[in-house]
């Protein structure tokens, strides 16, 4: 009688966990860029040197003082950056604090922006891209190999502030949908808030000429694009953060990562409102390179010091919720693409070197 019941069983327990396997969700991502944000404003908030220097102020001191300062640290921070602090440093990871020998840092030897943004998405420091100006990236990323996985085929889109970011994804070679600054959305069945974010962004002043677009305008139409088409893998790249350090502006580089913090915590509001991306969806966020210190502030690369230290954060399912890493360890950028591919339950690999996945993210 033994004999005839486990064979009945064994195939009862299969199908319970095809049932299993079949019902379960896959997971999405959602990757933010945001350019040269520097560790210190995400762990110390804003700068008081830098906020008393007329030479970086151009706004009413009082308001900007009002809006961002505090004696206390923690205080300071979380007022800079509320849903970073209030959310993410409680059901997620965040690490660079390197006051308490927290470490992340860029593995290439250039520390500008596409060697960096290429590092995060190819986890290989690449010697040749050594150029904000360098061709398409020959190297494969990561947000392809997701393309190129089982249930996510055509679902793998980017939305970039700066027009490089088509070259370093290389689009051109694998023909993901990257949206460029003033390229508008296209298809049928566009929504209204397609539309009009598609719309916006050419009444918008280009500021840093053709290239780079506003970040909310990027935000905007990457928002949407999620509400309406349901992507399961998003790579949004703003940049406001950078422009506007480089022209010395530290009152409008603090309203950037004060609404960059607000625009992130509006879309992970909403993705835990969706029932496609509730509880399954992943977001990491990263700059592609640091900055300098003092009166280097404004810029970075080999020759600025310190410009090659960043952070990064993390939040999600299977993410534990530990906050702020306070314990000694280095991390380093060519990690996040193994990393984010072992989030999603995949072993992304490549020709080239690349870095392991960090092991205190995910399971």
């Amino acid at each position: 009688m033994m004999k005839k019941i486990l064979p009945f069983l064994l195939v009862l327990v299969m199908v319970q966990v095809a049932f299993a396997q079949k019902g379960k969700k896959q997971m999405n991502v959602i990757i933010v860029s945001i350019d040269g944000l520097r560790w210190k404003e995400i762990f110390q908030g804003a700068e008081k040197q830098l906020m008393t220097n007329k030479k970086y102020i151009s706004q009413d001191s009082s308001d900007v003082f009002k809006k961002y300062w505090s004696e206390d640290q923690l205080e300071r921070r979380s007022k800079l950056m509320p849903f970073v602090w209030g959310n993410l440093a409680k059901g997620g990871q965040l690490y660079g604090n390197r006051e308490l020998g927290n470490n992340v840092n860029v593995k290439n030897t250039y520390w500008f922006s596409y060697p960096g943004r290429s590092e995060n998405l190819t986890g290989y420091p690449d010697p040749k891209v050594n150029s904000n100006d360098y061709p398409d990236n020959p190297n494969k990323n990561i947000l392809e190999f997701i393309d190129q996985q089982e249930g996510y085929k055509g679902k793998v889109v980017a939305f970039a502030s700066w027009d490089a970011v088509a070259r370093i994804i290389n689009r051109n070679r694998n023909g993901l949908m990257v949206n460029n600054p003033f390229e508008d959305v296209k298809g049928e069945g566009l929504t209204e808030s397609q539309k009009m974010a598609n719309e916006i962004q050419h009444y918008e002043p280009k500021i840093w000429g053709d290239g780079e677009r506003l970040d909310a305008n990027t935000y905007a139409i990457a928002k949407s694009y999620i509400m309406a088409k349901h992507p399961k893998a998003v790579y949004l790249d703003l940049a406001d953060t950078d422009d506007h350090a480089h022209e010395g502006k530290y009152d409008f580089y603090l309203d950037d990562i004060h609404g960059i913090d607000a625009m992130i915590g509006s879309l992970w509001a909403y993705l835990q409102s969706d029932p496609f991306y509730k509880n399954n969806t992943v977001l990491m966020v990263m700059p592609d390179h640091g900055r300098g210190e003092g009166k280097q502030w404004t810029s970075h690369g080999s020759g600025t010091p310190h410009s090659n230290d960043t952070w990064l954060m993390a939040m999600g399912p299977n993410i534990k919720a530990l906050g702020e890493v306070k314990t000694s360890s280095q991390i380093y950028q060519n990690q996040y693409a193994k990393t984010i591919g072992k989030l999603l339950g995949f072993n992304f690999t490549s020709v080239n070197p690349i870095g392991e996945a960090i092991g205190g993210i995910g399971n």
